[in-house]
């Protein structure tokens, strides 16, 4: 038994490689897809509430002219304007879910909702872009990457569009309601691929906005970058666990397409995760003292390693740092902590 999907015609236009139209999913509920340029993820799915007084977004999409047409596009298409939008509750922080959350409150006086770990987060986010090289390539360097390389890849990053991110006007918190129209979305916090990742919840419906947390067909990067603490992956594992008590007939995603089968899908993502552990447990054990660069470059991806772009090559590794921390948190592998960091099999040796 695997996941029944309820969105064919987004599932067809992800295998035609077009976009998805704007979809009706249920009476005052609209699917709007808005591109991400140059990006195999290739759209956000916005989902589009009819509240008493005008919209309610969720998610917003990539910050773009292209991408900003195609929400305003799709908005007019349900027979709505821009300035309609009251609010936008945002998944996560990251600049395809919040990018476009500032020029919809430019437009409409919409407010912007982000869960209070997330919020802090687009705060601490570096200002410039002197200090984005400073603090990112630094990060990279410390985990085993060339000086020249990991200069170059935070330029590939384009940082430019993280200067100025939407701040949020209202924060929230696990077990929020948020009320739109008769509808009634609970926050569920769901920390992993963010801090403050939240998904939303309509009991009424059964119905489950997702985000990042859970796709039909990928799993989400759980990654340490430079600004992160504690155990990401074990944080995701957890809130993954979370999603099984509740009652869901249908997620509806960020990305791809709608389906069924809620449990299946966090089950198959569990597996995947621990299948990852045991094969980096393996190669820090053939080879200690590999930095987590050395160790990215041997993982089995979806696609050789040689192909990674600059950008795609330090999700690559914040992902598998992400694996080691886990293992160092089970007592299972250990660091050094000088630059570059290096890594062993086993607990760390008593001092």
């Amino acid at each position: 038994m695997g996941i029944e999907i309820t969105g064919q015609v987004q599932w067809q236009a992800w295998q035609d490689r077009v976009l998805p139209p704007v979809e009706r999913v249920a009476p005052g509920l609209w699917s709007v897809p808005v591109p991400i340029p140059d990006n195999p993820l290739r759209y956000v799915l916005v989902y589009a509430l009819e509240a008493d007084d005008g919209l309610v977004l969720v998610d917003a999409g990539w910050d773009d002219d292209a991408s900003w047409a195609a929400l305003t596009r799709g908005i007019a298409e349900i027979g709505a304007d821009v300035g309609d939008v009251r609010g936008v509750l945002v998944t996560h922080f990251h600049g395809d879910h919040l990018g476009l959350a500032g020029r919809v409150r430019e437009a409409s006086g919409a407010w912007i909702a982000l869960h209070e770990l997330d919020a802090a987060e687009v705060k601490n986010l570096p200002a410039s872009i002197d200090e984005w090289i400073r603090v990112v390539g630094g990060h990279l360097q410390e985990h085993g990457v060339a000086a020249d390389e990991a200069h170059s890849t935070v330029e590939a990053m384009e940082v430019a569009r993280f200067l100025t991110p939407a701040l949020a006007d209202r924060v929230l918190a696990d077990g929020d309601v948020v009320r739109a129209g008769g509808r009634e979305l609970r926050a569920v916090w769901t920390p992993g691929h963010t801090p403050g990742h939240t998904c939303f919840y309509e009991p009424a419906a059964r119905l489950l906005f997702s985000g990042d947390h859970v796709l039909p067909r990928i799993t989400p990067q759980i990654a340490v970058f430079h600004q992160d603490g504690g155990d990401p992956l074990a944080e995701y594992l957890r809130s993954l666990g979370r999603l099984d008590g509740l009652d869901v007939d249908e997620v509806l995603p960020a990305h791809e397409y709608r389906f069924r089968g809620l449990r299946h899908r966090t089950a198959v993502m569990v597996r995947h995760h621990v299948e990852r552990l045991a094969e980096l447990l393996a190669l820090v054990e053939r080879a200690p003292g590999a930095t987590a660069w050395e160790l990215a470059a041997l993982l089995s991806w979806s696609r050789p390693w040689e192909s990674f772009s600059q950008v795609n090559r330090r999700f690559a590794l914040s992902e598998t740092l992400a694996h080691l921390v886990s293992l160092e948190s089970r007592g299972e592998a250990h660091c050094s902590r000088g630059v570059p960091v290096r890594w062993y099999g086993g607990g760390a040796p008593q001092r």
